[in-house]
Parts: structure tokens; sequence; C-alpha cells
């Protein structure tokens, strides 16, 4: 999109104010762009402040075309390459098992659907299997993945972009999407539009009525027969019902419980309160993300160190 020219050389000639109305509008797609790069929202927020540092730099340079958003994503890809190279791949916990559910889960971060930037977040691009799936892939094939089948930028305007070829480009996308299996299962979006308001509020009203009841079989009932349950960032993780069952049974089920919905990364979610004698009152437990398949719940990642708040959900609940 070409912005006026009194706009484009106000900005390059110092003025801040102008310089917030060329880029402003583009601030949430790129933080959606950088949470899928990065897998954290706060990295992400870090990338995308440092992308505005060096493009108020750097917005002298920008042609009289004006192609604003083009640019921002190059700054803003770049600055994500950069620290994912910093960083390094992450190391994987002690203790997880071949076949753990997405093992990059045990780091990655929940994205609320409540912030301004939900209409870019509340879609399958940004599902927790999606954006594991992309931290599975090296840099380069996930910066190209990202920005060909998501964003949908011609081949040759990633290429631009990466500042490499186009044979380049579709050699690391082919390879990314053999890698990450994009096209394989049934987004969360088509599962609960699948189910319908009612059937949603159903499985809600069943899911922390369960919890707050303290009714294993209440909970396992509503779960498929493979379901899987996580919680980052501790490393253990339980496939099936009996495990499962035997899980909560033991552990998070000998304490009382409050569920509150909402939802992050376009899925289903609970914020999780857990009661507290010293402070008599419901405190965070954590962020429970659900993955939901033929109207039973087949996934359960429970960030535990997830902040709520984040979540339009409240720090504390009274008795």
């Amino acid at each position: 999109m070409n912005v006026p020219a009194d706009a484009l050389d106000a900005a390059r000639s110092g003025d801040p104010v102008a310089f917030e109305r060329l880029v402003g509008p583009y601030r949430e797609e790129l933080l959606a762009h950088c949470y899928r790069m990065l897998g954290s929202v706060h990295d992400a927020e870090d990338a995308v402040q440092e992308s505005f540092v060096r493009a108020w730099r750097g917005v002298d340079r920008l042609d009289e075309r004006g192609f604003v958003r083009a640019w921002l994503y190059k700054i803003a890809t770049n600055r994500c390459l950069t620290a994912i190279e910093r960083r390094g791949r992450r190391e994987l916990p002690t203790g997880v098992l071949p076949g753990a559910p997405d093992s990059e889960i045990s780091w990655l971060e929940p994205c609320p659907d409540v912030s301004p930037e939900a209409r870019y977040l509340g879609r399958e691009s940004v599902e927790l299997a999606f954006v594991a799936a992309l931290q599975r892939l090296s840099a380069p094939q996930r910066a190209a993945l990202i920005l060909r089948d998501v964003l949908g930028f011609p081949a040759a305007e990633v290429a631009d972009l990466l500042d490499t070829s186009t044979a380049a480009v579709n050699s690391a996308l082919q390879r990314a999407r053999k890698a990450a299996g994009t096209s394989s299962g049934t987004s969360q979006q088509t599962a609960l539009r699948a189910l319908g308001r009612e059937g949603v509020d159903e499985l809600v009203t069943r899911w922390s009525d369960a919890w707050q009841a303290g009714d294993v079989e209440a909970i396992v009932a509503l779960l498929t027969d493979d379901a899987r349950y996580s919680m980052p960032p501790q490393p253990g993780w339980y496939r099936g019902t009996e495990a499962i069952r035997a899980f909560l049974a033991s552990g998070p089920l000998l304490s009382r419980w409050r569920f509150l919905p909402t939802s992050a990364n376009g899925q289903l979610a609970f914020g999780t309160y857990l009661w507290d004698d010293a402070t008599n009152a419901y405190v965070p437990g954590g962020l429970d993300v659900l993955t939901v398949r033929g109207g039973r719940v087949a996934d359960v990642v429970a960030f535990l160190t997830a902040d709520l708040t984040d979540f339009g959900l409240p720090a504390t609940l009274p008795a």
C-alpha cells in the first residue's frame, strides 16, 4: 500500500508523529508475525520494538514508492532471524521421552486472543500445534513458510525480504511444508464451528463443572481415547485416558479449583485458580489451552506460569 507523499516526506525528515502514522497501523500484524517466528509473546514484543527503532533510524532510506508494509516485514523478519541465531536451538528439558507431544511446547508461550491484535491471532496460523511445528524448522524455512503461506507474499517478494533468490525460497518452502506437516489435522476454528455455539457452551460448562467438583470420571469422559496432557515448563506429559486419570486423581484433583473460560491462540482455554489457605482465596494455577476433536478434548496444554490477566481474567478469585 502506497502512502501519501507528504506523510512519507515528513517521516523521512524526522517528524516522530508522522513516523508513527506511517508504521503504527502495522504494529499488530507485526507482533503476530514475530510471535509465529519466535513462539514467545514477550520475545515478539521485543522484536517489534527493536524493529521500530531500526525503522526510525532508517526511515530516510525508504524509497518514494512508500511500500511501508514490505519494508517493515523485512526489518522485523531480520530481527527475528537474529534473535533465533543468538539463542540457538533451545535445549530440550531432561526427561522428555520420544513421542512426547511437541517437545518444543515446553517453552512455547500462549498468545491472548483478547489483545488488540486478536484479529491477526485468532486464526489457524497461531494455533499451538502450528506454532510449535514452526519452531522445529530452521530459521530460513520458518521465515519462508510464514511469509509465503501465512502472509501470502509472492515468492519473488519473499526472496527480496530475505535477501536471497526465488529458487532458494521455493526450495526452503518445499522442505518447510514437508517438515511442518501443515496440511494435516483439522483446525480448531473448524472443530469449534462444527460443534456450534450450544455445543461449545455445553463443553465449557461440563469441563469446568467436572474440575470444580473434583470428578475425575467426568473429566475423563470428555477426553478422546488418545488424549494428551502436558504442563509447560515441566517436562512431564501423559497420553491416554488411563494415564491422565491416574495423574489427575493422585495430584491436581487433591486440590480445590475454579475455572474461568477464555481463549488463546484461537483455541478454547481456561484460566485455572487453585485454593490457597494462606490468602483465603483462589490464586492462579495456570492457563489450560484445549484442543477439541469430535466434540471431545484431545489435548490439554497447561501453561503453569501464564499471567491470567493477559487473557482478560482476574488475578485472584474470592472464596
